[in-house]
């Protein structure tokens, strides 16, 4: 039975033990292009035609979607036997203050698809998590035929939402162009800054987290997977973010039908393949309206959402993600497999 003083011992010796490896699901790199790489993850075992493409946000580390062997949502994927790729952003430098917008939603993300159908065989399933399921629902809806299917992940849609992020985005104080064009790339600090006020409590329930279960080898260890994760975070390209408040937040441009990526109106009717858009009830970064929005607009027949409850990380990389998440996401994509679908005839 493990009593306070457990805990106790525990925690003396927490500075000194070492956090878990993150990301460790074997993998190669299939291509490169300036900072980002795609990955493509080992597998003996791949039972499904269709290759899954993983979309994480620009903000944080990929590895998100692999943390620790267990809570593993790729590593999970790959035991079922999906050919399973993910988009690594990398960091940007100094030179990538004037990367677009549309570089990274139309052209890397463009190159990533493609790649991944010659190199899996297939046009792909894509999931895209957060802003990365935001960036993959413009690209579906601009470039119709690209994916074959789209998992958007407490993606937001519409951006005033009621949100506390929508809020702040919306002040006059809050001069875009000014501190774009003063840093060239948005420092992390002021984005980890920004997400750490939406719950300013919780640093205070995750120490009461750590003495209530310190004891407890297996949680320890996802907790500083995570606390990893989250503090591992990357700048954000002066111009992308430029466009990003400016358009999507503050116009609601996406939602409203007048975003264009490489000058093509993007018409949310125009995502046509089949799409799951998943949101949760207590996500405190894209509140669950924001993302349902998708699948009010998107024109595809083959559509549907799935609500759970949970937080925007928590829901998705917990042991209850591999209970209820993980599982749908499994067959969503096995009941569209290439190997399902009626092959045409040849008169």
């Amino acid at each position: 039975m493990n009593t306070p003083l457990d805990s106790v011992r525990k925690l003396a010796g927490l500075p000194m033990r070492k956090a878990p490896a993150v990301g460790t699901t074997p993998s190669d790199v299939v291509f490169t292009e300036n900072k980002w790489r795609l990955l493509r993850y080992r597998s003996t075992n791949r039972r499904f035609a269709t290759p899954v493409l993983l979309v994480p946000s620009l903000i944080n580390r990929h590895y998100v979607l692999d943390l620790l062997p267990g809570k593993s949502l790729a590593e999970w994927l790959v035991a079922q036997g999906h050919d399973v790729f993910v988009i690594d952003w990398g960091t940007p430098g100094a030179e990538d203050r004037w990367l677009t917008f549309d570089d990274v939603c139309d052209r890397y993300l463009g190159r990533a698809l493609r790649k991944t159908a010659k190199i899996g065989g297939e046009t792909p399933h894509v999931l895209g998590y957060c802003l990365g399921g935001t960036l993959a629902a413009i690209h579906a809806a601009a470039r119709p035929g690209s994916m074959a299917s789209l998992v958007a992940l407490a993606a937001p849609v519409r951006f005033k939402d009621g949100g506390l992020l929508s809020a702040w985005t919306q002040t006059k104080s809050f001069d875009v162009d000014v501190m774009c064009d003063a840093t060239g790339l948005v420092p992390w600090q002021l984005l980890q800054g920004a997400f750490q006020l939406l719950r300013p409590t919780l640093g205070l329930m995750k120490a009461v987290q750590l003495l209530d279960r310190a004891w407890n080898d297996e949680f320890l260890d996802g907790f500083l997977a995570l606390e990893t994760w989250g503090n591992d975070n990357v700048a954000f390209p002066g111009d992308v973010y430029r466009r990003y408040i400016k358009e999507l937040y503050r116009e609601d441009a996406l939602a409203n039908g007048t975003f264009r990526l490489s000058g093509r109106r993007v018409d949310l009717a125009k995502l046509e393949c089949p799409l799951l858009a998943v949101t949760f009830e207590h996500d405190a970064i894209v509140p669950w309206r924001s993302a349902a929005e998708l699948v009010d607009r998107a024109g595809s027949r083959d559509k549907r959402r799935l609500h759970l409850s949970g937080g925007h990380v928590g829901a998705v990389v917990s042991k209850h993600a591999a209970k209820s998440l993980w599982p749908e996401l499994s067959t969503f994509w096995a009941s569209r497999d290439a190997a399902t679908r009626p092959k045409l005839r040849v008169a």
